[in-house]
């Protein structure tokens, strides 16, 4: 692990963070990668920390200093935490610190997909102290990315390794450039990283490289001269070679006037968000808010139109449970009205933006709707997010932990054409 410090730790536990990585060492016999401490991500809501860079993923690491020493950390992410039993009260940011990892790892994967970087999944580890002696986390908030430790470096240690775990490395050149959206200034070179675990940009992997082998014929010329003897395997050839341009030719005369044939039909496109496949079944563009939403939302439309609505329907499973995801992106005038937005739509009863299912786009075997469904909304710059989650056939609830982790992986994805 090679180490790279910009700044302070915004915490006190950062020391122990600190010293807790440090202890790895360098190069990858433990784990490998690029440690940063004290940077703040573009569009990060806080300082962190750390940003640990895997080969395999990134991690946001957040420290959390309590108030004092404690035995047990019960760390939920829909409730606040509870401290040896008594409640952890915050006076600002999130419900719990919990969820403050969650933003800071959605809005760097947001940061790094808007430049167009290889695509690792974000995580999130938060660290408590100066102790703890036992964290708790209950097993649905796992499945989200993040985790709630102790400082020490075999817990940290074991959440990284728990959480680093895309199916493809990430070479050396979108590491760099990775690296620069932390710290402009950052220059390693690719024998460190190589060092660190990262494989080298433009390798190719030959053992699933397809592969054609096309044999090699050679006609030897005839012994004194340039003309070519026909062999009886020459002639043959010859002869095959004639019945493929007449057949080709009758082939011609006889679809000659008919009209071509249909292109085959298009693969749906997929993306990835922490490990999870998306399947993109639906999209559309529209110019007009207005028609394609309904209730305050509607109303505030009508009062302020938008500049563009672009929305999906995606397909996927989680944890072998099927699921069906809605995106719309509404495109406004100025970040002003982008945040007035996100404060109607993200108010339970106010409406919404129809989906695609709603407006009659959906699909065999697709869901009857988004009844019911879990919701995410996020705002950035001029633009506004609004994420729908729903089980296919079962029953949803807007409050399904599964579901509303899954809509915050769905902020992440991008509708395409």
């Amino acid at each position: 692990m090679r180490l790279v410090r910009l700044g302070a730790e915004p915490a006190q536990v950062g020391a122990d963070i600190r010293a807790a990585i440090s202890a790895w060492g360098a190069g990858c016999s433990v784990l490998g990668g690029v440690a940063v401490f004290g940077c703040r991500p573009p569009g990060s809501p806080r300082p962190l920390d750390a940003v640990i860079v895997l080969p395999r993923g990134v991690v946001v690491v957040l420290g959390v200093d309590l108030p004092e020493p404690a035995l047990k950390v019960d760390a939920p992410l829909q409730t606040p935490w509870t401290i040896d039993g008594w409640p952890l009260v915050r006076t600002e940011g999130a419900v719990n610190p919990g969820l403050e990892g969650l933003e800071s790892a959605a809005a760097l994967a947001r940061s790094l997909q808007s430049r167009g970087l290889e695509p690792l999944p974000v995580a999130a580890i938060v660290v408590v102290g100066p102790y703890a002696g036992q964290v708790t986390q209950p097993t649905t908030d796992l499945h989200r990315g993040v985790r709630v430790v102790s400082p020490n470096t075999t817990s940290i240690l074991a959440a990284a390794r728990e959480l680093a775990t895309y199916e493809l490395p990430c070479p050396v050149e979108p590491a760099q450039r990775l690296l620069r959206v932390l710290d402009e200034s950052c220059e390693i070179g690719p024998a460190e990283l190589i060092d660190e675990g990262f494989p080298e940009s433009g390798a190719t992997d030959l053992a699933t490289a397809d592969t054609m082998l096309i044999p090699k014929y050679t006609d030897r010329p005839a012994a004194g001269g340039t003309a070519r003897r026909f062999t009886p395997r020459g002639k043959l050839i010859a002869a095959a070679a004639a019945l493929v341009l007449v057949f080709g030719v009758l082939g011609t005369w006889l679809t000659l006037g008919r009209p071509a044939a249909s292109p085959p039909p298009r693969t749906p496109p997929v993306q990835r968000a922490d490990g999870v496949e998306f399947t993109q079944r639906v999209a559309a563009r529209d110019t007009s808010c207005d028609r394609h939403s309904f209730g305050d939302v509607q109303r505030w439309f009508e009062q302020r139109p938008c500049r563009g609505l672009t929305r999906a329907v995606f397909d996927t499973q989680v944890s072998g449970r099927p699921a069906a995801v809605s995106v719309a992106i509404v495109e406004l005038a100025d970040e002003q009205s982008a945040r007035q937005l996100r404060e109607v739509a993200d108010t339970a009863g106010t409406g919404g933006v129809t989906d695609l299912i709603a407006d009659g786009s959906g699909w065999p075997g697709g869901p009857d709707g988004f009844d019911n469904s879990a919701q995410a909304v996020q705002q950035n710059g001029n633009q506004v997010r609004i994420v729908q989650t729903v089980w296919r056939g079962r029953t949803s609830t807007p409050d399904d932990t599964g579901l509303r982790a899954l809509a915050e992986r769905g902020l992440r994805l991008t509708p395409q054409p």
